[in-house]
């Protein structure tokens, strides 16, 4: 943080104290919150918290969501806007290179990648199809899922994948079409 890097938690098993420890020395993001994020575990009889209750106890914690409908079911966005609000939720693609494909039936699969994958029911699976290995979503699907399937306003969708994002990544003049901004 002292040299303005952003840190984020993401596919981590990491418990509450670790989170906390992070927390205490900058971190304020966690990566695609329910993919590949620990939960409560037991210990000898004991519960910990893992990095999703972590989220939800840090108040100010950045969630990001793959808000694909295929990653997190709508009712799960709901829940976590209901947790988070649009000031602490940003909407991730996740995207592979295939983002933003809609026809899948020339494409085969993931061919030279390092993990083998399939392109089957709108994401990308690996080859076993035992987990999700990314998604092929763009933005505008994200805004889409969230609006008509999960409830969330149109304005608070479209602010969660522009200013929160920006704003989360310190990065001056972006996320907004304001003048003396970046039209990007």
């Amino acid at each position: 943080t002292a040299n303005n890097i952003v840190g984020t938690a993401g596919h981590t098993d990491a418990e509450y104290d670790h989170m906390k420890a992070a927390y205490d020395e900058g971190l304020r993001s966690i990566t695609h919150l329910y993919s590949c994020t620990s939960t409560i575990t037991r210990h000898g009889g004991f519960r910990h918290l893992g990095v999703i209750e972590s989220a939800w106890i840090l108040d100010d914690m950045y969630v990001e969501t793959i808000a694909d409908g295929c990653h997190l079911p709508p009712q799960l966005l709901a829940m976590i806007y209901k947790l988070k609000g649009p000031d602490h939720m940003c909407l991730v693609t996740d995207a592979i290179r295939f983002g933003g494909v809609t026809d899948l039936s020339n494409i085969g699969n993931g061919g030279t990648e390092a993990v083998p994958y399939i392109l089957e029911d709108g994401v990308a699976k690996l080859a076993d199809r035992s987990a999700f290995a990314g998604s092929i979503a763009t933005t505008n699907k994200l805004v889409q899922v969230c609006w008509k399937r999960a409830g969330i306003s149109l304005t608070d969708a479209v602010k969660m994948i522009t200013v929160i994002p920006a704003e989360m990544m310190g990065l001056a003049n972006k996320g907004a079409l304001v003048e003396g901004y970046d039209a990007d």
